[in-house]
């Protein structure tokens, strides 16, 4: 026998115990590739982290990626860039409360009582809030297995029973109505409210006299503004650091750039906007610091984060209020520019960047994160939001279809598609409220300025959407009057 061959035979055990050995090895790591460790990131790819990052009265046309030519926001600029700009989303009411009530129980507030006229949670002495019957994102992620956090704006109701830990949060920091609301500001402005936005007092953080609390307790009074971005922010990084090895869901609701305006040393005088670019200007640190975190800790690939704001730009303050971009009207209005707002979807490597000119609500967030974290919807109640995750994920299509735009808990304008039909009109701040016995109709993919009524044209379109209205109001049923809900206890 040649040497060649007897060193082929003396090996050829060993090359089979090799082999052997190589196809155990494959088959466990395919095994362990399955395998779902019980603690880590790994343990939750399926549920990630929920960052809302809600601005206060921040309009479409605030941020330099949607057109502002001087406010500066070069992180959410990059933040646009890596996730998804959309183009058409809406919030659910052109003021605070109503607006934080749609997003947080993904529905139209006119269903819960909290776009009634009589809703007085607007003001600082108010008794009453969130019903205790509502379900919010915060509970069906707490389900989930979320820890739940709440920072800054509530404005559902100050009083305990009200308060944003009796609506699922696990903890709560921030100022619980707008930034302006105390009775020695209603005293000091003698009755005349926007009166008052022309004295000196606006730019005294001791004329705010709002409360900073920490769950519920309050823990400064008056709460100094001029760094209340910046501990929003710490606040929120402290959580991400805290509970990185769960999944977590962070609310995050600036008070700003609702009026007064305070901005931070670092930021004042920085934007040639004035203070109210200053004020987004830091807004837009604060949102950079968030996402810059995420990417150190390795959570970006495990957490999605949506930028968005409660309504359209206060115009009635003048160079202390925002823009609406090319948007007709702001804030209190049922035109574009008080619903409309700038919208952010970021998620790397599960959110396909882009620009999305779907429909979008906040009240698309309730169902979407509710289907992400496999919870159910509340089978007893109308949901008016739709999942957006096949759009975020895939590109696909978007369900929703239509917009309806309320003002207290009448129904203003439709929007079906690309049209949008008013059938009430009003301005924001005064003004006799019009009905409309001829509709104004709009195409708003051609004019998202309304300025071209195009009803006389369109006949065909106008009869599709008086059918919309009828279907939407033979099941509508608005909620109770809140004043007759007492909260959790």
């Amino acid at each position: 026998m040649k040497a060649q061959e007897k060193i082929k035979i003396r090996f050829k055990p060993l090359l089979c115990y090799l082999g052997t050995f190589a196809l155990l090895f494959l088959v466990s790591c395919q095994d362990r590739s399955n395998e779902t460790p019980e603690t880590g990131l790994e343990a939750r790819r399926d549920t990630p982290n929920v960052i809302i990052i809600f601005a206060d009265d921040l309009g479409y046309g605030d941020l330099s990626n949607y057109g502002h030519p001087t406010i500066r926001t070069t992180h959410l600029d990059q933040m646009a860039m890596e996730g998804q700009k959309w183009t058409n989303f809406y919030v659910g009411a052109s003021v605070c409360t109503p607006s934080r009530a749609a997003l947080l129980t993904g529905r139209l507030p006119v269903r819960s009582g909290m776009a009634s006229p009589v809703n007085r949670v607007l003001f600082p002495d108010s008794h009453h809030g969130l019903p205790s019957a509502e379900v919010t994102l915060a509970e069906q992620l707490k389900k989930a297995g979320y820890t739940t956090a709440c920072i800054g704006k509530w404005h559902l109701g100050h009083k305990e029973a009200y308060l944003p830990t009796r609506h699922g949060f696990d903890s709560y920091f921030g100022i619980p109505y707008s930034n302006d609301m105390d009775n020695l500001v209603l005293a000091q402005s003698k009755g005349n409210y926007f009166n008052f936005w022309k004295s000196e007092e606006r730019k005294d953080i001791q004329t705010f006299n709002v409360p900073l609390m920490r769950d519920t307790e309050i823990i400064e009074r008056p709460a100094d503004q001029r760094t209340i971005t910046k501990r929003y922010t710490q606040e929120a990084l402290k959580i991400i650091n805290e509970k990185k090895e769960e999944p977590f869901f962070i609310y995050l609701a600036h008070n700003l750039p609702h009026v007064p305006l305070f901005v931070s040393e670092d930021f004042e005088g920085g934007s040639p906007r004035g203070i109210y670019g200053d004020v987004v200007e830091e807004i837009d640190h604060s949102v950079g610091q968030i996402l810059n975190e995420l990417k150190r800790t390795g959570l970006d690939k495990n957490t999605i984060v949506v930028f968005t704001s409660d309504n359209g730009p206060w115009l009635i303050m003048g160079e202390e209020g925002g823009s609406a971009g090319l948007l007709r009207n702001g804030k209190g209005s049922t035109w574009e520019g008080g619903m409309r707002e700038p919208c952010i979807i970021w998620g790397p490597g599960r959110v396909k960047p882009g620009i999305v000119t779907d429909l979008g609500s906040t009240m698309d967030l309730f169902t979407t994160f509710s289907s992400i974290a496999g919870m159910d919807m509340p089978e007893d109640r109308i949901i008016d939001g739709v999942d957006l995750s096949p759009v975020w994920f895939n590109h696909e299509a978007g369900e929703r279809k239509e917009m309806f735009y309320y003002r207290g808990d009448q129904l203003y304008a439709v929007r079906v598609g690309d049209y949008k039909a008013h059938f009430i009109t009003q301005e924001p701040y005064g003004g006799d409220m019009m009905a409309k016995d001829t509709l104004l109709l709009y195409n708003l993919s051609i004019d998202p300025s309304e300025k071209y009524d195009v009803s006389n044209e369109n006949p065909e379109v106008l009869a599709k959407i008086r059918q919309v209205v009828k279907h939407h109001n033979d099941k509508m049923v608005k909620g109770p009057d809140m004043l007759k809900d007492r909260g959790k206890g």
